[in-house]
């Protein structure tokens, strides 16, 4: 075999373990695949163990090995780095708790914290830059950390009890579908629960819409007083927390 097909074989086997795929190395190599494949699932669990503390707090450690052993057996690697082989994981969540949406969320949120610390760094918006704007043009520039995702439990009030280590609220559905957003903020990784309203809103302006005709599609949404109202309201929020890095 050349040193590619070597490489496919040795990937196959890694993935399945079954006895076809280790027949190119001979019947001599089996132990030690063995052992190198062991090796090979237990640094896959243990990143999933070191990336998902509360999801494991929350169902329990014996349900949480389940479903990492579960995951390593049927999801590989599909990047050269480790820091990568969590991203799969709450989808497999949704999967093995389909009634406990709950769970996926939680492990979404670990997960989405985690992306935003190892994000690209940004500074955000100096203050002296706003009595400058032309507010009539102005096109906002969002942090590269900032991450929107579908939100319809109380994952991050369960989020917030585990990690202070206190007696988490019941699980619960949202009264409407929310957003979650997370993004870096210095050093830190932050989120915030948004309604649809604003996670629409920060899209529309990500992808260019400037912020003047976003506050007139309010006005027209809801009137003028309440339109200009949460405009200002939705901005004031993103300088304060950080999330713009720039006006154009």
């Amino acid at each position: 075999m050349s040193l590619a097909q070597t490489q496919r074989a040795f990937s196959a086997w890694l993935r399945t373990g079954a006895s076809d795929d280790a027949m190119p190395f001979g019947s001599s190599a089996l132990p030690g695949l063995a052992i190198y494949q062991n090796n090979f699932r237990a640094q896959l669990a243990d990143c999933l163990e070191d990336s998902f503390p509360q999801t494991r707090q929350w169902i329990g450690g014996e349900a949480f090995h389940d479903a990492v052993v579960h995951h390593v057996e049927r999801v590989p690697p599909s990047s050269w780095t480790l820091d990568a082989y969590p991203r799969d994981f709450p989808a497999t969540l949704a999967l093995l708790y389909p009634d406990d949406p709950e769970v996926n969320e939680l492990a979404d949120l670990e997960l989405a914290l985690a992306e935003a610390f190892v994000g690209p760094d940004a500074e955000p918006l100096a203050a002296e830059r706003i009595a400058q704007v032309d507010w009539d043009r102005a096109i906002l520039r969002f942090t590269p950390t900032l991450d929107l995702r579908p939100l319809t439990t109380n994952a991050p009030d369960i989020w917030k009890t585990l990690t202070g280590e206190e007696m988490p609220p019941a699980a619960a559905l949202l009264p409407e579908q929310a957003a979650l957003m997370t993004w870096r903020q210095g050093e830190m990784s932050r989120f915030r629960v948004i309604d649809g309203a604003e996670q629409r809103g920060i899209l529309l302006t990500r992808n260019g819409l400037p912020f003047a005709a976003l506050c007139a599609q309010l006005v027209d949404e809801m009137g003028e007083s309440e339109g200009v109202a949460l405009g200002g309201a939705w901005l004031g929020s993103w300088l304060a927390d950080g999330l713009l890095t720039d006006i154009a």
